[in-house]
């Protein structure tokens, strides 16, 4: 299998929302935003699939100086040969890769949040600077969707945030910030046991409503002249934004299930934002 085929490979297997908008880019483009998910979810898969954190910690190091490596044109993992080359053309630089473990490094050391500002630390590593990456690939203009992008990336991660609470807190991580908890009197132990109450359902409007207030001003951020290039971001958006709202009509059900849309929908709408253009 050549490196280019286990990146593809990589993506597919995700099921992700982001492999239904790289379909829609020209070759080039789709090889390197390819092969920079199928990065992602290398050392995401190292959070999530390891058990053991002394284990994924030493994974973890692993890629980091795997990156170094590939960076000074040694990289021997298939992942990093099909990056490397190409990175350059796309603005892609080590710092970034290294900000993605990072982000991912917090999951291991670290299980809860006091407060928001804490938790977008954690969003821009592990999605405001793949918001960037992304956007360079897409092709931009102005430094403008640099902004826009890592808004977005915040918005969909608060939006992953609110379908996993349930997920999430099984494997013993809470995302919601402890002062929120709080705020509307929800303790930990009710987010565990899988508790409903009115008090839960208003701690997660109130997440609902701050993620998409970010859309919003994410979508206000990027430049007319760059709507069209960076138009798989907004596939992507728009995809988000519905599970967002499904989540919202379904009274917040995210403890004991994880909503999801199918491929055919997530299609669709990525077809209908390539047609429309926003």
């Amino acid at each position: 299998m050549t490196p280019q085929e286990y990146v593809q490979q990589k993506a597919a297997r995700s099921g992700s929302s982001f492999y239904y908008a790289f379909l829609f880019l020209p070759p080039p483009r789709r090889a390197a935003i390819t092969a920079f998910y199928a990065f992602c979810r290398e050392v995401d898969d190292v959070v999530d699939e390891v058990h053991d954190p002394g284990v994924a910690a030493t994974k973890l190091e692993w890629w980091r100086r795997e990156v170094d490596a590939a960076f000074a044109g040694r990289p021997t993992h298939p992942v990093m040969q099909a990056l490397q080359p190409i990175a350059a053309g796309f603005d892609i630089r080590a710092e970034h890769l290294q900000a993605v473990i990072a982000g991912c490094r917090m999951d291991l050391e670290q299980s809860r949040y006091l407060d928001f500002p804490a938790l977008a630390h954690y969003c821009h590593l592990v999605a405001g600077v793949v918001g960037e990456v992304a956007a360079n690939i897409f092709g931009r203009s102005s430094d403008a969707t640099i902004a826009y992008a890592h808004k977005l990336g915040l918005a969909m991660q608060l939006t992953n945030i609110i379908r996993d609470v349930g997920d999430d807190a099984r494997r013993g991580r809470i995302y919601l910030p402890v002062s929120e908890l709080k705020q509307f009197d929800v303790k930990a132990q009710e987010i565990i046991s899988r508790s409903y109450s009115e008090r839960f359902a208003a701690l997660m409007r109130f997440q609902a409503e701050r993620a998409q207030r970010c859309y919003d001003e994410a979508l206000a951020l990027l430049p007319e002249a760059d709507r069209q290039p960076q138009k798989p971001g907004l596939m992507m958006a728009n995809i988000y934004r519905t599970l967002l709202r499904e989540i919202e009509a379904d009274g917040f059900q995210v403890l004991h299930q994880r909503t999801s849309l199918t491929p055919i929908r997530k299609l669709w709408i990525a077809m209908c934002t390539h047609w429309r253009g926003r």
